[in-house]
């Protein structure tokens, strides 16, 4: 096993030597650059997007070419454009989340205009089929109640993502509290209260093997991981089994919960700063993606153009072989109101999840001294501060754990924090005040990690162990490969990049343990931000 990795994470560094010297468009990921440039005009659209959309950018290419325009791509989840629509300054000419529950709850001021539906695509589950058989989910109506009794049986686990980060989990998470209560005709906050609720929503959450911060980025952990299930958009869920179908592996089967079956309406919309000629061009885009021929190229990808079926010729795309039905007449869930959506969202962080086991290895070598230090200390504060984290829906749980471990060219200590409470915020003091100095080997405060995970049963937590360095790292690989292999359970290393940090190392620890980089170079605190809602 160990031998195949590190061939994989070979392939892995060629693909990076090749894309950098490929001339490739891919321009960035999480350093508030675009992600992706698209067509080579002077002219130029930014827009904000989920990345569930980036299986569009062919499509949204021709337009650029055809236009003779650049568009930006540049991608978040839809609770961060949420968020975003409630900032001051919006650095982009257009919005599209996944939903437009989130354009109508975080544009407060009304800066969004022209919003319309480009596709829509229900969430799913996807689970393989030789167990969707055992369950007996095969060719019939499934509940959401039929997958809590098969999750209380131990038969399924799946991978979600984050309710409170993404809009895939939060409109599965708010299904599955419409089918848990009876399906009311809203949700109120005195529904919320229900103990019997409470139980439930954590047994079913309970089945949760792996999270994610992004749905596109789900789909592919799941490709390179063993698992047997995902919800997830069912266009999404299409893609995986091309690949999985490709690779000559079991497909996935589509069950939609009937009784909680929600839907991402893909909105797209304009930001109003008074520029016509910005206006003109974002309505131009608009009417071609909305555009008969469009939306039929659109259908291809495996996403819907209205609520009662797929047109005859793009039938094929949604297999009944694969669960999938074209002929469904998709009736969604009505969402909450602001309120109670929020109300909901700060439950499952809090309440009904499966608490977080996050090991911290920070860099606390020379070369983060001044500068690096600071920025440091102030991104731990909005995930340690309470206050702070409960602002990005990233509180603790009561149950949840944190272990810290600053490092340079070795382990300079340990501390644990359980809950909450004074354990956690006094865990920051631990990291304003630590001293910088030294080297720097990351794995072996990787290592030390891991040992210190070997002290819990990781069934009951959702572990991670995010790893910040500035600089190329001494120590083994090796030793933390076998350190790794002998822990026997798959555990993310999420790493954020920062100064001079050495991409192929982390990229390395990424591949191997189906983790991802996050560039903290631009902004660290977002850095950290946006990879806490990964666990």
């Amino acid at each position: 096993m160990r031998q195949i990795k590190r061939f994989a994470a070979l392939l892995l560094m060629l693909s990076v030597i090749l894309t950098i010297f490929g001339g490739c468009d891919f321009v960035g990921t999480d350093s508030g650059e675009a992600d992706t440039v698209l067509g080579n005009g002077s002219s130029v659209l930014r827009i904000i997007s989920g990345s569930e959309n980036a299986e569009l950018e062919p499509i949204l290419e021709e337009f650029a070419k055809q236009e003779n325009i650049r568009i930006e791509m540049t991608y978040q989840g839809s609770l961060d454009i949420m968020r975003l629509l409630g900032e001051e300054e919006i650095p982009y000419d257009a919005v599209w989340p996944a939903s437009s529950l989130w354009l109508t709850v975080g544009d407060t001021e009304h800066r969004v205009k022209h919003a319309e539906s480009i596709s829509i695509t229900p969430v799913v589950f996807g689970i393989r089929k030789s167990l969707a058989e055992e369950l007996g989910f095969v060719g019939r109506e499934v509940s959401v109640n039929d997958l809590l009794e098969a999750i209380q049986s131990g038969e399924l686990r799946f991978c979600m993502t984050s309710a409170t980060q993404s809009n895939s989990g939060a409109s599965a998470y708010i299904g599955f509290l419409y089918a848990l209560l009876g399906n009311p005709e809203v949700i109120t906050e005195e529904d919320l209260q229900s103990e019997s609720l409470k139980a439930q929503m954590k047994e079913l959450l309970s089945g949760v093997d792996r999270s994610s911060g992004s749905s596109d980025w789900l789909k592919d952990m799941f490709l390179e991981g063993d698992y047997d299930a995902m919800v997830n958009y069912e266009c999404l869920i299409i893609q995986a089994n091309r690949e999985l179908e490709a690779r000559g592996e079991e497909a996935l089967y589509t069950v939609y919960p009937y009784d909680g079956l929600s839907i991402a309406d893909s909105p797209l919309g304009y930001v109003d700063k008074g520029d016509d000629k910005q206006e003109e061009l974002f309505l131009k885009l608009q009417e071609y993606l909305l555009s008969g021929e469009t939306q039929n190229e659109i259908q291809r990808t495996g996403r819907r153009s209205g609520y009662t079926g797929v047109s005859g010729e793009n039938k094929d795309v949604f297999r009944s072989g694969w669960g999938l039905q074209p002929d469904r007449v998709l009736s969604p869930i009505k969402m909450p109101a602001s309120d109670v959506l929020f109300e909901c969202l700060n439950l499952y962080q809090t309440d009904f999840r499966k608490p977080s086991l996050t090991v911290y290895c920070l860099d606390y070598s020379g070369s983060m001294s001044g500068t690096g230090n600071e920025q440091l200390v102030q991104a731990m504060e909005q995930l340690l501060i309470q206050e702070n984290a409960q602002k990005n829906f990233l509180q603790a749980s009561e149950n949840e754990v944190n272990i810290l471990i600053p490092f340079n060219d070795g382990v300079i200590n340990t501390y644990t924090a359980e809950g909450n409470g004074g354990e956690l915020e006094a865990l920051y003091d631990k990291v304003k005040n630590q001293d910088v100095g030294g080297g720097t080997d990351m794995y072996t405060a990787a290592v030390r990690g891991i040992e210190m995970l070997k002290e819990y049963d990781l069934s009951k937590y959702t572990p991670a162990i995010i790893l910040l360095t500035d600089g190329q790292s001494g120590g083994s690989l090796y030793d933390f490969e076998d350190a790794y292999e002998e822990l026997g359970t798959e555990v993310p290393v999420f790493s954020i990049m920062f100064g001079d940090a050495d991409e192929t190392q982390l990229e390395e620890l990424a591949q191997y343990t189906n983790a991802r980089v996050f560039d903290g170079r631009e902004n660290l605190t977002e850095a950290f931000r946006s990879v806490k809602g990964y666990n």
